[in-house]
């Protein structure tokens, strides 16, 4: 006989694996949790890089601005297509406009 938890009986009578609107909100309620603990964490480093701009104990120049924020431009363009292009396929096929 298969070893069996009472709570597993309780929260799914049927025994079944769980339902596919289950397994979205889980994985929706991953998603939000994550990206926003990550935003804020960019958003972070972002405004501690900002205080390099103190040029009372830096010294940089406009070449140094602007390849940070190339790079930065760069990455963020890079994230945002990934976004994109995973929303895309799962868009591309419609029998109705």
């Amino acid at each position: 006989m298969p070893y069996c938890v009472a709570s597993d009986m309780t929260e799914n009578p049927n025994n079944e694996k769980g339902s596919t609107e289950t397994k979205r909100e889980i994985r929706r309620a991953r998603f939000v949790r994550v990206a926003e603990r990550r935003t804020r964490l960019v958003i972070e480093k972002l405004r501690v890089l900002g205080n390099c701009s103190n040029k009372g104990v830096y010294e940089f120049n406009s070449t140094d601005v602007d390849r940070i924020f190339s790079a930065l431009q760069r990455e963020l363009e890079q994230a945002r297509r990934r976004f994109d292009e995973r929303m895309k396929r799962r868009a591309e096929f419609k029998l109705e406009p």
